[in-house]
């Protein structure tokens, strides 16, 4: 066994409380290198009594490592613990002091979780499992009163610049959610709302008023209640790092100076504010002179933030906030903010705007999830631009799934474009297959699938700003096929709690194969799934395990019982295929 590759540290993803009565404890091994793993696990205070052997599985691996898990329910909510590591008839033991080649007989050696505090366990909204997310960009998506357009506002469907108005609204929303109910979708994430210079509206003027081109702060709650009505939970988009040019507070500070009793609430470098070079004298939004950085250190600013996101939450009665630049902002800000929103409704979904590995975030003190751009990667390399193969997905995926306790992927917010990305189709070079692979796997997989408006119409676009058009309508301009494919899968997802589990097992993944093949389980009902796909151009016959029993495809209708444990099935090239066992017993997880 590889010493140097085996690893574990308490807390963090490696030892966590997963509720209030169990433990999840992980090990790292060197992939393929160690046959089994168990831990040594007993109260301190009553080891003889309580020292238990419990099995490891290994739930995931990458590149490079093997991960290792086991569920553990302590007796009195204490644990110390070691590993039991074998190869063949080698066997080792892993304890904080290090490796033994006997298990030693006094704990103290061992690892220690020192107690569940109930308090410290990281419990995202449980409604949020079973969340399918749609972001909207609410200038884009639906003009319903003409009444508020901007003054220049151009006709619905033209092409979209980085200033351009075509007159999206509130009342636009309210008249389309049939349509959204008709999809699916059980969840909005809204782009800023809130009163704003841009079209984009992320230069906040006013937190405490929705934008008067959108609507009234009566007509968000008019919507926000009608989303109820219907089953679907609102988030809404909070803009905290930076403010925009007309904040009132930042006004007076260019009018005013030093001498502005706001001018702590700005990181100033060097008055009077001005840009020099390109670069502002103050601290802003990348370099970007209109959208100044908020002190969230400053009890003021902090009061006034805090106070806004109290109000949408709690007079409005949104479900939750996406945090802009969440990773720019000061953590006691997100502990405070987390707190605040969390005394309102304690089932608030907290996601934080981060591009990157986000552990530090993650501890349940202040984000629920984040947006999962390392996913969007792992999943569009494989589908749309063919940088990885069958074992390349499978390593990037299990590499997120061990670097992140249980509940953080159950809660993780999974995209594959928004307003800031191309849009999926254009990614895929306009092949439809190719999308539809990556659509597939986004919402066979655990974590929480977010669509970006427009894009189960065949909506296509580049970079921002042409990634944020006009919503189509004209159903006779939308790509009918592939709105019945997005519809088909969405209620696959919500009608098949095995779709929503954390439960995954590649059966097929190879390096040079673009074929992938993995198993979807839900462990109380039994009911299974496998799912395959071809990235690659030529056609695919595959065999995989499979359990005894009949699989029905279910796009084709088509039934197939298994031989000798395994299930065979024709791809063709940039093809899938959707098995679901028909006559599945309890299942074993």
């Amino acid at each position: 066994m590889l010493l140097e590759a085996i690893y574990h540290r308490p807390k963090q993803n490696w030892s966590y409380a997963y509720d209030s009565e169990t433990v999840h404890l992980r090990v790292r091994t060197k992939k393929g290198d160690v046959d089994s793993v168990k831990a040594v696990a007993g109260d301190k205070y009553a080891w003889d009594d309580t020292v238990n052997k419990v099995p490891m599985r290994l739930f995931a691996s990458d590149s490079l490592f093997d991960y290792w898990e086991a569920a553990v329910k302590p007796p009195y909510r204490r644990l110390r613990y070691a590993f039991q590591l074998e190869k063949g008839r080698h066997k080792l033991w892993m304890t904080e002091r290090g490796f033994v080649s006997k298990q030693p007989d006094n704990p103290l050696q061992f690892f220690d979780f020192p107690f569940i505090n109930p308090i410290d366990v990281f419990e995202p909204p449980a409604w949020v499992k079973d969340a399918v997310f749609y972001q909207i960009f609410p200038e884009r998506f639906a003009n319903g009163d003409l009444s508020n357009d901007l003054e220049g506002t151009e006709p619905w469907g033209g092409s979209p610049t980085r200033d351009n108005f075509f007159g999206g609204d509130l009342q636009g929303v309210l008249n389309k959610l049939d349509y959204l109910s008709e999809l699916g979708i059980n969840a909005i994430y809204f782009c800023p709302i809130f009163e704003a210079t841009t079209n984009h509206k992320y230069d906040t003027a006013d937190y405490m008023k929705v934008d008067p081109h959108f609507g009234t702060n009566g007509k968000l709650k008019e919507l926000v209640d009608a989303c109820h009505r219907l089953g679907i939970r609102v988030l809404l988009d909070a803009v905290f790092n930076h403010a925009g040019k007309t904040f009132p507070p930042f006004v007076d500070v260019l009018e005013k100076g030093a001498e502005s009793e706001y001018a702590d609430w700005f990181h100033v470098r060097d008055w009077p504010l001005r840009v020099e070079n390109g670069i502002p004298t103050y601290e802003t939004f990348a370099f970007e002179p209109i959208m100044p950085k908020l002190n969230t250190e400053h009890p003021d600013v902090k009061d006034y933030l805090l106070s806004a996101a109290r109000y949408w939450t709690q007079e409005i009665g949104i479900d939750g906030w996406r945090l802009d630049v969440a990773n720019e902002v000061d953590h006691q800000f997100w502990r405070e903010f987390r707190q605040t929103i969390k005394d309102v409704n304690p089932d608030a979904y907290i996601l934080g705007e981060i591009w990157n590995d986000s552990i530090m975030w993650l501890q349940g003190d202040q984000f629920d999830a984040v947006m999962n751009y390392p996913f969007t990667d792992a999943v569009l390399d494989y589908a749309a631009y063919g940088k990885l193969d069958g074992a390349g997905l499978a390593d990037a995926i299990g590499a997120q799934l061990g670097g992140y306790p249980r509940q953080v992927g159950e809660a993780a917010f999974n995209l594959l474009g928004s307003h800031d990305t191309p849009r999926l189709l254009t990614i895929c070079g306009g092949d439809e297959r190719r999308m539809k692979l990556a659509a597939l796997f986004q919402l066979t997989y655990p974590g929480v699938p977010c669509i970006y408006y427009g894009d189960e119409i065949g909506l296509d676009g580049g970079q921002d700003p042409d990634c944020r058009k006009c919503m189509v309508w004209d159903e006779r301009e939308q790509n009918g096929e592939l709105l019945h494919f997005y519809r088909t899968l969405i209620s696959l997802r919500n009608q098949n709690p095995s779709l929503r589990s954390m439960d995954i097992r590649f059966l097929h993944a190879k390096e040079k194969d673009k074929a992938v093949v993995y198993e979807r389980i839900c462990g109380e009902s039994g009911e299974r799934f496998i799912i395959a796909m071809n990235a690659g151009k030529s056609g695919r016959k595959l065999e995989v395990p499979a359990a005894k029993g009949t699989w029905q495809n279910v796009f084709t209708g088509e039934t197939v019982k298994t031989k000798a444990g395994e299930l065979a099935m024709k791809l063709e090239g940039y093809g899938f295929a959707v098995f679901k066992r028909l006559d599945a017993p309890a299942a074993k997880i």
